[in-house]
C-alpha cells in the first residue's frame, strides 16, 4: 500500500476488542455494537453469536497474495464460508468474537483493510472486472479506481460523514459497477476522459446519478473525489439517518442546486491546490492533492496492470466462459459459485490452480462472480475444467444478498429462494437465456441490487388468513446500461413458497414463443403482468 495503513488503523483495534466482548457480555444492544464495528468492516450475525468480516480491495483485485492469506486463514479461525458481494468485496462469516481482532489485524497486514467497509464511511471503490483486459472498452480506469481507493482511505479518520460514500468507476457502457448512479461515479469516454456522476444510489428511494462534469482528465479524479467529500460534508443530513445519503441533496437543493454546489467546492479545491480553475490544465505544483498525484505512490497504481505476452495458441477456445482478452493470446475464465457463495473448498482449489501461474489474479465482480484473468490458453483450460461447478445459465448467475439467516437487519431468505428457485428451473431443462438473471434482496437496502434487474424481489412479509408469511415484492423492466437507465418500481409481493413455479410459468411460456425472455417481454408485457397477477393473489 503507498501509505503505511495498517499503521494508522492498528491503534483502534483495542477499542474494537473492547466493544466486542462488551457486546458478548450484554453491555451493548445489537444496534449499538452494529453502529460502531461496522467502520471497521464488521457486523454481529443474526443471533449475535458469530460474525463477518469485510474485506475491500480496490476493483474487485484478488491478488494471489491476497488469496493465499484467504485460504491460509480458513482453517485457522474455522472460516465457515464466503461471501462474494455486489460492492466487488469478500465477507469472511461464521466468525468466533474471540478470534475477530486477531484476523482483522492479520488481514490489514496482508494488504486488505476492513476499516470503512461498513458504517459511514468511504467504501470499497468499485471498477469494471476486466477493465485494462477486455477489447471493448473506452480505457483502462483499474489503476485510477485503485488510486482513488487509498486516497479514500486517508478520511476515514479525517472527516464525519453522514452516511457511506460508494465511489466507482466504469471503463464501457454495460455500466456493470453502476457508476451513472453512485454516490459518486467516473464514467470513461471514448476520447480519455471521464464524464462524473454524483448523488446517485439504489436503496429506499433510489434515484439515477446527476452527470455534474463531463470531459474531466483522468489526472484531476482526486479533486473531483475531495468536492464530493466536501460537498456531503457541508450538505449532507446529519439529522436523520433515514435522509442522510448523498441522493437526498440532490432532491433538497434540486438537480440545478447540488450541480451549483458541487462545482463550487470544486472551484475552491482546484484554485486552493494549483492556482487552476476547474478549465485549466494540471499544474504538477506540489500541494496536499497535486503533490500525491505527481508522488512516485500515486504513479506506481496508474500503470498497465499486466505485461504478460503469451502465445498464441493455434485453436481458439470459444466456450462461453472464457473471454478473449486484448492482450493477444491470453484469456480470462468466468466462475460464479451460486449466490456468489464461495465455499472454503473451493476458495483452496482456486488459490492452487493459479499459484503457479504467471501474473494471474483474479476480478471479482459487482454481480457475485469472478474472472480468472491474465491465463494462457492451456491455464484457461485448465481452470475451465477445474470450475465446472459453476453456474450453468444466464439465470443461475442470478445475484443474491446473504439473506435474513445470517444479516442483522434482513427480513428475506435470500440465499434460500434462489437455491429454491435454481433446483426448480434446472428440473424444467429450459434453454440458457429464456430466464433471465434475477436480483434478491433481503430488505430494502438493495444489496441484491434488485432495483436494476429485468426481474427483481424485496424481502419482506404478507398477511394472509393463516398468518405472516415471507413474501417478496416483485421489480420488473430494470436496466443499469449506460444511457438506458430504468430502476424498477415496486410491485406486487409474490409467497416466497410460490417464486420459483411463478418462475417456471414463465419459462415456459417464453419457451413456446421460441424466443429468449428479454425479447419475450418486450413483446409481451402483458403476459408478464398476468403471470404476476395471478401469484400475488
Amino acid at each position: 500500500m503507498p501509505k503505511d495503513y495498517f499503521t494508522e488503523f492498528l491503534p483502534d483495534l483495542e477499542e474494537f476488542r473492547e466493544k466486542t466482548i462488551q457486546f458478548h457480555k450484554g453491555e451493548l444492544s445489537v444496534a449499538e455494537y452494529k453502529k460502531f464495528s461496522g467502520g471497521f468492516g464488521s457486523y454481529a450475525q443474526r443471533g449475535g453469536q458469530k460474525h463477518m468480516l469485510r474485506l475491500r480491495m480496490a476493483g474487485g483485485r484478488l491478488t494471489k497474495e491476497r488469496l493465499k492469506f484467504i485460504v491460509e486463514s480458513l482453517d485457522k479461525y474455522e472460516i465457515g464460508r464466503l461471501k462474494m458481494t455486489t460492492c466487488q468485496s469478500i465477507q469472511l462469516h461464521d466468525l468466533e468474537a474471540g478470534q475477530l481482532c486477531d484476523l482483522m489485524k492479520e488481514a490489514w497486514q496482508a494488504g486488505m483493510i476492513s476499516r470503512g467497509g461498513g458504517g459511514d464511511f468511504p467504501r470499497n471503490v468499485m471498477a469494471t472486472p476486466l477493465s485494462g483486459l477486455q477489447k471493448e472498452e473506452y480505457f483502462d480506469v483499474m489503476p485510477y479506481a485503485v488510486a482513488a481507493g487509498e486516497y479514500l482511505m486517508g478520511f476515514i479518520k479525517a472527516v464525519k460523514f453522514p452516511r457511506k460514500l460508494k465511489v466507482c468507476f466504469s471503463s464501457r457502457p454495460e455500466n456493470e459497477t453502476h457508476a451513472t448512479f453512485r454516490d459518486l461515479g467516473f464514467v470513461a469516454m471514448p476520447n480519455g476522459t471521464f464524464d462524473v456522476y454524483a448523488a446517485g444510489g439504489l436503496g429506499i428511494k433510489p434515484s439515477l446519478g446527476i452527470c455534474v462534469a463531463r470531459d474531466v482528465c483522468p489526472d484531476k479524479i482526486l479533486y473531483y473525489i475531495k468536492a464530493m467529500v466536501e460537498t456531503f460534508v457541508a450538505y449532507g443530513n446529519y439529522e436523520n439517518r433515514a435522509r442522510s445519503r448523498t441522493r437526498f441533496m440532490a432532491e433538497e437543493l434540486g438537480e440545478d442546486g447540488f450541480r451549483k454546489a458541487y462545482l463550487e467546492k470544486l472551484e475552491e479545491i482546484i484554485a486552493l491546490h494549483t492556482g487552476d480553475t476547474a478549465s485549466d490544465s494540471y499544474s504538477g505544483e506540489v500541494t496536499e492533492l497535486s503533490g500525491y498525484m505527481a508522488s512516485e505512490e500515486y504513479q506506481e497504481t496508474v500503470r498497465p496492470v499486466t505485461k504478460r505476452k503469451s502465445p498464441v495458441k493455434s485453436h481458439i477456445l470459444s466456450d462461453k466462459r472464457i473471454v478473449p482478452q486484448k492482450q493477444e493470446g491470453l484469456y480470462a475464465v468466468f466462475y460464479q459459485p451460486l449466490g456468489g457463495m464461495l465455499t472454503p473448498a473451493q476458495a483452496i482449489r482456486l488459490y492452487h490452480l493459479i499459484k503457479p501461474m504467471e501474473e494471474v489474479e483474479i476480478r471479482l465482480t459487482p454481480k457475485e462472480g469472478l474472472y480468472v484473468v491474465n491465463c494462457s490458453a492451456e491455464e484457461a483450460e485448465e481452470i475451465l475444467s477445474a470450475t465446472k461447478d459453476s453456474a450453468r445459465t444466464l439465470f443461475e448467475t442470478s445475484v443474491a444478498c446473504i439473506g435474513a439467516c445470517v444479516c442483522q437487519v434482513g427480513i428475506g431468505d435470500s440465499q434460500a429462494l434462489l437455491n429454491a428457485c435454481i433446483e426448480r428451473v434446472r428440473r424444467e431443462g429450459f434453454a440458457d437465456g429464456v430466464l433471465p438473471k434475477i436480483h434478491i434482496s433481503g430488505c430494502p437496502s438493495s444489496c441484491g441490487t434488485h432495483q436494476i434487474g429485468m426481474i427483481g424481489f424485496r424481502g419482506g412479509i404478507r398477511q394472509t388468513p393463516e398468518g405472516p408469511r415471507p413474501a417478496f415484492a416483485i421489480f420488473t423492466g430494470g436496466c443499469p446500461v449506460q444511457g438506458k437507465e430504468v430502476l424498477a418500481d415496486m410491485g406486487k409481493s409474490i409467497l416466497a413458497e410460490d417464486i420459483p413455479e411463478f418462475l417456471v410459468e414463465l419459462g415456459r411460456m417464453v419457451e413456446k414463443e421460441g424466443m429468449l425472455y428479454e425479447q419475450w417481454v418486450e413483446k409481451y408485457p402483458e403476459k408478464l403482468e398476468a403471470a404476476i397477477e395471478r401469484y400475488a393473489g
